[in-house]
């Protein structure tokens, strides 16, 4: 299974812009991948999109779905 990662924000600067990965059942599974590929991640807050999505419980990854990494933003 293949996820496409898009990232945002200052997180560019950790990640780059887009990732794919494989072998990611979950959002869960992502965040543990991720922080042990990219330790400076595990202090970064962001918030996670699953499909245009934004989730706050561990959510189910399907085969070539899209996920986005956000930052924290403000609004005015």
């Amino acid at each position: 299974m293949q996820i496409n990662l898009i990232i945002f924000g200052q997180l560019c600067e950790l990640l780059g812009d887009h990732l794919v990965l494989n072998d990611i059942a979950d959002t869960n599974s992502l965040i543990t991948t991720l922080n042990k590929k990219y330790p400076e991640l595990v202090h970064s807050k962001y918030i996670i999109a699953v499909e245009k999505k934004t989730v706050t419980e561990n959510t189910m990854l399907t085969d070539r779905c899209t996920v986005a990494l956000l930052p924290p933003f403000s609004g005015g």
